[in-house]
């Protein structure tokens, strides 16, 4: 499921910032960015994620920096920058180039500035309140799951009730769709019967058999005390996404048999308005713990 939350923290003596972005995982799938010294912190982070998120495609940014230090957070060589500088501009000159980024194309070449990492004592110091504000981003990101997944049930309940709209339909149609088979099948056959010799048992259990075949009775049954199922756990608070997955395939497999025996035109129609909301719910159904 999708979240985000962020938070921060600043005083005289830090700056704290953490940003922490989920999507949709049948896992727990979890990248740690940070600052260097703190690399060591990562199992220590991603059993916080666990407790807060269960499962998802985290992704945790942490970026602190120490205010404690007047000096530049970058070194540069000068003795480098000034051999590329020279470099550059007599190659430039050769050329006839009279370029005026120089300065900059000197300044980006390899190793002539290094990052330096704030004094890690500094920092390790601050673990506490960096755990604080950690703790605030990954409560946002809950609340906003948590938001997206009352936004999700419903649809999920809008989803199910055109389901159910469209079984009702096909119930009423049933009656009439049975009448109109059995005309179709004296139609063709009453004439038949007249000139040829048949054994009238055999040809009543025959048609009895066919009508079997045809029926979709107990489909029809199956499908709404499904619909009812699914709606029943998504009541049941968390951890049901897995259930509702299994239900939801339950509900195409009803749909597709009642699909197979229709042999209606009209009835067909439901069937595929059904089968469209269905894939709407096993696609929004991955996104449910």
């Amino acid at each position: 499921m999708t979240g985000y939350g962020n938070a921060g923290f600043e005083d005289e003596q830090i700056s704290i910032n953490v940003e922490v972005k989920t999507l949709n995982s049948k896992f727990l799938d979890f990248s740690f960015r940070a600052p260097r010294q703190f690399s060591d912190r990562e199992t220590e982070v991603r059993n916080l994620v666990q407790n807060s998120l269960e499962r998802g495609k985290v992704s945790l940014n942490l970026d602190v920096s120490s205010k404690s230090s007047g000096e530049l957070p970058v070194q540069i060589d000068e003795e480098l920058f000034q051999t590329y500088y020279s470099t550059y501009k007599t190659l430039a000159e050769r050329v006839g180039d009279e370029s005026t980024e120089l300065f900059k194309i000197a300044l980006q070449s390899p190793n002539v500035t290094t990052n330096l990492s704030p004094d890690s004592s500094d920092l390790e110091s601050e673990w506490d309140k960096i755990l604080e504000v950690l703790k605030e981003a990954l409560s946002k990101c809950v609340s906003f799951r948590e938001d997206e997944g009352n936004a999700l049930e419903v649809k999920l309940s809008e989803n199910v009730e055109t389901i159910r709209r469209g079984l009702l339909e096909v119930k009423s149609l049933e009656g009439e769709r049975v009448e109109k088979i059995k005309k179709r099948i004296k139609g063709h056959f009453d004439e038949w019967l007249e000139e040829q010799q048949f054994d009238a048992n055999r040809f009543e259990q025959e048609l009895i058999y066919y009508f079997e075949k045809l029926d979709i009775t107990e489909e029809i049954v199956r499908l709404g005390t499904h619909l009812d199922y699914f709606q029943k756990t998504m009541k049941e608070g968390k951890g049901q996404g897995k259930k509702l997955g299994f239900i939801s395939q339950e509900m195409g497999r009803e749909i597709n048999t009642i699909g197979s025996k229709a042999n209606d035109a009209q009835l067909q129609k439901h069937v595929i308005q059904m089968k469209d909301e269905l894939e709407k719910i096993k696609e929004q159904t991955l996104n449910v713990l």
